[in-house]
């Protein structure tokens, strides 16, 4: 077992952190302040290859493993959790499926341009090259088997209608994986997924969300209104869909136990500095052992989240179950993410809750890593289920 990291991954990782501390840093306040999308930073993410980090260099991607897209993840999360959760959508709920799922045509044309460094990123029409995921509809939360859009097949054509809502990256996408029933009769296995172009005429975006917390990722609603898909535009097989998306979710909740990783580094470093230059008595507070002792444990719970998260990657890379240690690593480093900025905020008083920290938006940017691709409690539920089947 090691426990270090090969030196792809720590060039990775320094050249992560230069692009985050040259490119987000400087504005990761002013985004999160007028709730701006980072068009220019997700071009340049692009460019360094970022958005196709895990993606086969014959369609364009960089070819690393799950490891590295957590190293990249994590560090763009630690600075901003918006750009983080941009790239990690394009990357997990979007690129994977393509390639897991997709046919040669379909990387060729729905993932190549999305992922390549030439033109991920870059603007398309009123679009850019970025991917989404569309699952959620208004009235469905966790029980993601009850969609109520539909698709009726006419010819080689299926006619598609529906609304989905809280889309991360939705509003920009040019490309969308889309869920719809095409045999409502059957339950989740009447669902299959398509790939949606979002400048063809039906599909067009609805509201955009008003969000808490990653203000600088926009999420809003798709809807599909009389949409023409054709028949190679489903991605897997018809009736496949509700299989598909459980799969991508499996990938994409290591995508987001990295950014709630980054977003507790981000706000215990705040911390630990802060506790080294703020007196009171006549000392640094970290000698005062109630910040002292809460800033090492905030230092052993990112640890043993990070550890979680290595695991979920190597057993993924590695070919064998991946499912429920990708969901026991999403739901602890969540957590994680919620207690530490949390402690973060204490410890700098006042200061903490001034929106002049980074630690008051990495606290409303950890909220909903408890929430999103499965809440908590779906968490608990999968992990139940396994160790009752152990």
């Amino acid at each position: 077992m090691k426990f270090d990291l090969e030196e792809e991954h720590l060039i990775l990782r320094d050249t992560v952190r230069d692009f985050a501390e040259k490119f987000i840093r400087p504005i990761a306040s002013e985004i999160d302040e007028k709730e701006e999308f980072p068009f220019e930073n997700v071009r340049r993410m692009g460019e360094m290859g970022f958005l196709g980090i895990k993606v086969s260099p014959e369609y364009g991607g960089a070819g690393m493993d799950t490891l590295a897209y957590i190293i990249l993840i994590e560090e763009l999360s630690k600075v901003c959790p918006s750009h983080g959760v941009i790239a990690s959508v394009n990357n997990s709920l979007y690129a994977y499926g393509l390639e897991r799922f997709g046919t040669e045509e379909q990387k060729e044309r729905f993932l190549k341009p999305l992922v390549s460094p030439e033109t991920a990123g870059s603007k398309t029409g009123n679009k850019i090259n970025i991917g989404a995921f569309a699952l959620t509809e208004p009235h469905t939360g966790s029980d993601a088997a009850s969609l109520r859009s539909r698709a009726v097949k006419k010819g080689s054509k299926y006619i598609i209608n529906g609304q989905k809502v809280w889309i991360t990256n939705g509003p920009v996408a040019k490309y969308i994986i889309f869920f719809a029933q095409t045999d409502p009769d059957k339950g989740h296995k009447g669902i299959t997924s398509f790939i949606i172009d979002m400048e063809r005429e039906g599909a067009r975006v609805g509201s955009k969300e008003r969000k808490l917390g990653i203000r600088g990722a926009w999420s809003g609603e798709i809807v599909l209104e009389d949409y023409e898909a054709d028949e190679s535009e489903v991605l897997g097989e018809e009736g496949q869909g509700f299989k598909i998306a459980m799969e991508i979710l499996n990938d994409g909740r290591i995508g987001i136990g990295a950014q709630a990783l980054g977003i507790a580094e981000g706000a215990y470093e705040e911390a630990k500095e802060f506790s080294k230059n703020r007196f009171t008595f006549g000392k640094p507070i970290y000698e005062h052992e109630a910040v002292g002792f809460t800033l090492a444990d905030m230092w052993m719970r990112i640890e043993a989240a990070r550890l979680l998260l290595y695991k979920a990657a190597y057993l993924k890379d590695s070919g064998k179950e991946y499912y429920w240690a990708s969901s026991m690593a999403k739901l602890f480093a969540s957590e994680v993410a919620m207690w530490v900025t949390t402690k973060a905020i204490q410890i700098m008083g006042s200061m903490g809750y001034s929106r002049e920290t980074n630690s008051q938006r990495l606290f409303r940017d950890a909220k909903v890593t408890e929430i999103y691709e499965g809440t908590s409690e779906i968490q608990r539920l999968i992990l139940l289920r396994k160790l009752i089947k152990s």
